[in-house]
């Protein structure tokens, strides 16, 4: 559904487009448009005008409804070839060009349009019929040498008077150009032949005078030429006597000038030595002395630059052992510097780490101290709390108490009495599982005795509350019968493995061993 509307929509617009393309028209610039099938006011034009003009621009035409035609606008050309009569008679033909357009009004365009618009190819033809009629006219009121002498006035009369008929017509004139008066009757150049008579008198009547004064020139130039001759040999005669005069002293100035000659030849001669000495002098200068000032100056640059080079290698050395002096000691004194300072740091951080040490070391004592102290304390505390509690225990059920020393103990006593048994390689058992069973018998009478004994330590205990030890293999005595039973401590040998690890030195010693009697 959505694709037939958007091609419904694409069609409209097209044909939209196609219409607007048929119905809009354009005028060029060099055109007008005339457009009929409408009434339309016009400005200057009268009422029931029955077409529109549009120039310059665009308009809306209903087509089968309007017509449009162009009517154009350009120049247009029409060239004139009249044969025309004078005022005098005599016939003569004027050629010119007429250059003309289409007005640019309405009113102009309105009435080239009634007249031209199906014949816009004839309009030069009828513009020259205009021109013709109107330039025959105006050229029977002229004569001949008017038209020749005020050519102006024949162009500007013909064109005033066929601008009322090119206004009807709506042309406007830009341009009427006389360019050529024919007489085919030769009155124009008949015109000319007084003229040409008199010209060519009066070319005679110059050349004649030229040639006299030509004459007079020639002649007066030959008598100043022949007075210019008479000079020259009369001064030609005078410079020969000069100059014979001149070769008579010139005879006799000879042995005068043999004489001068001879003398110039030894003044010359005379500085030729002179020059040959001075010559002899420059060469011993060049050839003797400066070879030697060149030596000289040679040696002595050479000291020179020895010495200076002695003196700046000298210095150089001077500056470089100063420099390296320089150098090492502020190395030295820097080095000395450092080594303080990480002497002070050194011995700032090792005081500190002492009496931090120092510090830890007390903090640790005193926290051990205190530890020993607390872990003493509770010892006793545990100790008495336990000797407390076995008292109450012995008072109430003696035999359990006894019997469960026992099983604690009974692994080392098992212990002890199989160590007997360690040192023997071969053991003979007599009877077999008889003798087995005797020996197991003998070890749990052993254990029996031990609790014989058990029970024989815990019956001596005093009144006072003290603690009878029991000598090995020694019966204790028996309470007193109706004696109460009273708390007492049994000494009972633990072994190291029971004791727990906060009550052992790093030795593995007992620390409770250690404690004083008494001590809380």
């Amino acid at each position: 559904m959505g694709f037939i509307i958007a091609g419904a929509a694409a069609a409209a617009v097209l044909v939209m487009i196609t219409l607007f393309k048929l119905m809009w028209r354009v005028a060029e610039p060099n055109e007008a448009l005339i457009i009929s099938g409408s009434r339309h006011r016009t400005e200057g034009v009268g009422d029931g005008l029955g077409f529109r003009i549009v120039t310059g621009r665009g308009t809306l035409v209903t087509p089968g409804l309007q017509g449009v035609r162009r009517l154009s606008l350009d120049l247009n050309e029409a060239e004139l070839n009249v044969e025309c009569v004078t005022t005098q008679g005599i016939p003569v033909r004027v050629k010119g060009v007429v250059i003309f357009k289409v007005g640019d009004d309405d009113v102009s365009i309105a009435n080239a349009a009634r007249r031209f618009l199906d014949q816009q190819k004839l309009i030069s033809q009828r513009v020259h019929n205009v021109f013709a009629g109107h330039l025959r006219s105006i050229v029977g009121g002229l004569t001949v040498e008017d038209m020749i002498r005020d050519r102006e006035r024949l162009t500007g009369e013909t064109r005033a008077a066929s601008g009322l008929e090119m206004e009807k017509l709506g042309l406007i004139i830009d341009t009427l150009q006389i360019q050529e008066i024919i007489d085919p009757t030769g009155y124009i150049k008949n015109l000319a032949i007084p003229h040409a008579a008199a010209v060519q008198r009066d070319a005679r009547i110059a050349q004649a005078a030229a040639d006299r004064v030509a004459t007079e020139a020639e002649q007066e130039a030959a008598a100043r030429k022949a007075e210019a001759t008479r000079n020259s040999e009369i001064q030609q005669a005078s410079y020969q006597a000069e100059m014979d005069t001149a070769t008579a002293r010139a005879r006799q100035a000879g042995p005068l000038a043999d004489a001068a000659s001879r003398q110039e030849v030894v003044v010359q001669e005379t500085r030729v030595a002179e020059l040959e000495a001075r010559r002899k002098e420059q060469q011993l200068q060049i050839d003797v002395r400066k070879p030697a000032d060149a030596r000289a100056y040679d040696t002595r640059t050479t000291a020179e630059a020895a010495r200076d080079a002695r003196i700046s290698a000298a210095q150089a050395q001077a500056q470089e052992t100063e420099l390296a002096a320089a150098a090492e000691a502020g190395r030295v004194r820097i080095a000395a510097e450092a080594d303080a300072d990480a002497t002070r740091v050194r011995g700032l951080a090792q005081a500190e780490a002492t009496t931090a040490t120092g510090r830890a070391e007390a903090a640790s004592v005193e926290a051990r101290g205190l530890a020993d102290a607390a872990s003493a304390r509770a010892v006793a505390l545990a100790r008495a709390e336990g000797i407390k509690a076995r008292a109450a225990a012995l008072a109430e059920n003696q035999e359990a108490v006894v019997a469960q020393e026992l099983a604690e103990q009974w692994p080392q006593i098992v212990r002890a009495a199989a160590e007997s048994f360690g040192n023997v390689e071969h053991m003979v058992l007599l009877n077999g599982a008889d003798g087995m069973g005797e020996l197991f018998a003998k070890a749990l009478a052993m254990g029996g005795t031990g609790l014989g004994l058990a029970r024989q330590l815990l019956s001596t205990v005093g009144a006072d509350g003290g603690t009878a030890t029991a000598a090995p293999g020694s019966a204790a005595p028996a309470p007193a019968a109706g004696a109460p039973a009273t708390a007492a401590a049994v000494s009972v040998p633990v072994p190291v493995d029971a004791v727990p690890p906060a009550f052992l030195h790093r030795d593995g010693t007992d620390r409770r061993e250690d404690e004083e009697p008494g001590r809380d």
